[in-house]
């Protein structure tokens, strides 16, 4: 049943089962342990409804599926290294990693298989920072594209993003020189 809308109940007046089910259930935010709770408690959700699964903290309402209300946050995080050798992987997307060591060496492979979109923040704070497109990497930037090539970046205290535009082809979008 949808919801009936808005109603200001008088006093005395009766409240009957469908005026529960229509001004109150049915436009409420029921909240859930999670999603298996919920499909025991709901045999046949109609669309419009609204719930909050407590195990992944999120809403999600039900139109011909449950789908998120809100996208998943994108965690961000700063992580500081002194290494002078790094390979990028997946689970940097959407983060910032700052390298203070001087001459780092940054490598994006094969084994980075970032999705279109995904992208890194990378922060030279060491100074010499160099980025490496390993075999089977295509990079783009600056009116370069290609192979086998090498970012070098502008300075010190630069950054540069990393972002997938197809599978193992990366833009490198800041000051940078592709050689």
């Amino acid at each position: 049943m949808a919801g009936l809308g808005r109603k200001v109940f008088t006093a005395g007046e009766v409240l009957t089962a469908a005026n529960v089910n229509g001004y109150s259930m049915d436009q409420s935010i029921m909240v859930f342990a999670d999603s298996a709770a919920r499909t025991t408690a709901i045999g046949t959700p109609t669309a419009g409804m609204i719930s909050y699964l407590a195990d992944v903290d999120t809403y999600q309402a039900y139109g011909t599926a449950w789908a998120d209300l809100v996208p998943a946050a994108t965690v961000t995080t700063l992580t500081n290294s002194t290494a002078t050798a790094y390979t990028v992987a997946s689970a940097d997307s959407g983060n910032y990693l700052r390298f203070t060591g001087s001459s780092a060496v940054i490598t994006v492979g094969t084994a980075t298989a970032f999705a279109s979109g995904d992208q890194v923040q990378v922060i030279d704070a060491g100074g010499g920072l160099t980025i490496v497109a390993g075999a089977g990497v295509t990079f783009q930037g600056n009116g370069v594209a290609g192979t086998a090539l090498t970012a070098t970046l502008g300075a010190q205290y630069e950054a540069v993003a990393i972002l997938a535009v197809a599978a193992d082809t990366y833009t490198i979008i800041g000051n940078v020189t592709l050689a």
